[in-house]
């Protein structure tokens, strides 16, 4: 008995290195087959939470206007100053939506800074102040323009936690932008006049076309008043945009009310052309990082010109006038990307 018992044992044996060496092959091939799904996965959950987000960007807006008769404005900018002017333009519409995304918190650290500027824009200096402290007040010991908002981070951007260095440093970042229109900030309120988009495309046949935004300087439009021009279902309200590749591109930041930063504008127009574009030097603002290789062209003159960009997989999540959010495909055509950021064209444009 004890005789067949070793011949038993004997007989057993390990797995050889060639047998194993097979198995470790086997693992790391279903590996790679499971990690791209896992990243489909996973980029379809991010998507559908930055949708989420605009929808509740979109429901914050149209309850701000509300309250207060139109949506925020894209920025305030007192008497004499430009809607370009870094050092002294004043709070901006991801400020004043802060009431209305259950961050009151955050919204009572700056409140008087905010409300003395708008008394200095509406009373045109006869009262209020240029007062700025709205960007240093310490909320919870950290700089107000240093604090993270989730709601208007992406949850697909990579940059996020590097914040912007320039125009004063510490600037937390954000992913999403109010739509200033496909013209110039300074004439976004009535809209300028087209006849080309980028690259040239004709607009209407040569005639002129407006190209006003929902959210200007020093003011907005009202979810009736977009009712009345080319409709809420067909005006975007917010655009995604990226944040920048460094720390001193302050592309993605939402507290600064600048294009770029925190506002889109001359976007479908000169060499900026429909989102996530790769040409070079497509965004104007200063301080930028030239990146077309990243689908991030900027040049870096000075500011006034964004465009719509994302890290999610073929186009951008926007938010449109009537809090629907929709997937923008990068192979839209111009003229129907210019109509769309356009609110008072008066013309139609086919869905992509």
């Amino acid at each position: 008995m004890i005789l067949s018992q070793l011949k038993r044992r004997e007989g057993r044996r390990g797995f050889t290195l060639i047998e194993l060496l097979v198995v470790i092959a086997i693992i790391a091939i279903l590996i790679g087959l499971l990690l791209p799904a896992v990243q489909k996965i996973r980029e379809a959950a991010n998507r559908m939470k930055c949708s989420n987000n605009l929808k509740q960007l979109g429901l914050a807006a149209h309850n701000y206007s509300d309250v207060n008769g139109t949506m925020p404005p894209a920025v305030l900018t007192g008497p004499g100053i430009g809607w370009n002017d870094q050092n002294n333009i004043g709070p901006n519409w991801a400020i004043m939506l802060l009431p209305f995304i259950e961050q009151d918190n955050l919204y009572r650290a700056v409140q008087q800074s905010v409300q003395n500027y708008q008394a200095w824009v509406t009373s045109n200096g006869a009262s209020g102040s240029n007062d700025q402290s709205w960007r240093t007040n310490l909320v919870n010991g950290v700089a107000f323009r240093s604090t993270k908002v989730s709601i208007y981070l992406c949850p697909s951007e990579s940059n996020g936690n590097t914040q912007g260095s320039n125009v004063g440093g510490g600037w937390a970042r954000g992913n999403y932008a109010a739509n200033v229109g496909p013209g110039d900030p300074g004439s976004a309120s009535s809209g300028g006049q087209y006849t080309t988009g980028a690259g040239g495309v004709q607009l209407n046949g040569g005639a002129p076309v407006s190209a006003g935004g929902v959210f200007y300087p020093n003011g907005a439009e009202s979810p009736g008043s977009l009712t009345a021009q080319d409709g809420t279902a067909n005006t975007v309200m917010f655009n995604h945009i990226r944040v920048g590749p460094a720390a001193s591109d302050m592309r993605g930041c939402w507290a600064l009310g600048l294009p770029g930063p925190s506002y889109t504008a001359n976007n479908a127009v000169g060499d900026c052309y429909t989102p996530n574009d790769t040409g070079c030097c497509s965004d104007d603002l200063a301080y930028c990082n030239d990146r077309p290789d990243i689908a991030m062209g900027c040049w870096g003159g000075g500011w006034g010109q964004a465009q719509a960009r994302s890290q999610h997989s073929g186009g951008v999540n926007t938010g449109m006038g009537d809090g629907s959010v929709r997937f923008i495909r990068n192979s839209i055509d111009v003229r129907t990307w210019f109509l769309m950021l356009s609110r008072n064209d008066g013309l139609t444009y086919n869905n992509q």
